[in-house]
């Protein structure tokens, strides 16, 4: 019988995280470009459901829109990966200290899709779990983020209604070179 060592990481990898609206694609994009890379993949609203160890939505409810963007946030800010594609939950970008964290990490890929294909998805799934204050529409919540999302994305790829595949080839194209180069190693 042998024995294999693994060796952690001594120094870092980039990783890509996904961020969008809840319903932009963020999972599913990630799981098909963690494969497409063949990395690891994390969604990061799943370790926020291991840690509370029910659904995110649950999660949500029992807490204030501020209580759960800081647990969100010291959850997210725990993590620390490797060639991994990170899918986060929308409300991410609230917290600079997190967007910092990963942003650190690698390159943070802004998932546009428009709002009424969002609010069909949300209508879809309405139980995916959605950080929104009491009495705000996802109206207003998109145009909020919106703007976060641009401003902590490296590359926005406007991935309006495209299939995921399509969007990890769109991807490929929009990394830097030296990126890409990193991806060929």
């Amino acid at each position: 019988m042998s024995t294999h060592t693994i060796i952690r990481a001594t120094s870092p990898t980039p990783c890509i995280t996904i961020i969008g609206m809840a319903g932009a694609g963020k999972s599913t994009v990630g799981k098909t470009l963690a494969h497409h890379l063949n990395w690891a993949y994390v969604d990061t609203d799943h370790i926020i459901e291991a840690t509370y160890a029910t659904k995110l939505q649950n999660v949500a409810d029992s807490l204030s829109k501020e209580e759960f963007l800081d647990a969100e946030a010291s959850i997210v800010q725990s993590c620390f990966f490797n060639r991994t594609v990170i899918a986060t939950g929308g409300s991410v970008v609230y917290r600079e200290k997190t967007m910092e964290h990963l942003a650190n990490l690698g390159i943070c890929v802004y998932l546009r899709v428009d709002l009424n294909l969002i609010l069909e998805r949300i209508a879809k799934n309405p139980e995916r779990g959605l950080a929104i204050a009491p009495g705000q529409t996802i109206e207003e919540l998109f145009f909020e983020r919106e703007l976060l999302y641009q401003k902590y994305a490296n590359i926005t790829l406007d991935a309006k209604s495209m299939p995921p595949k399509d969007c990890v080839l769109s991807l490929m194209e929009l990394f830097p070179k030296d990126f890409l180069q990193y991806l060929q190693n």
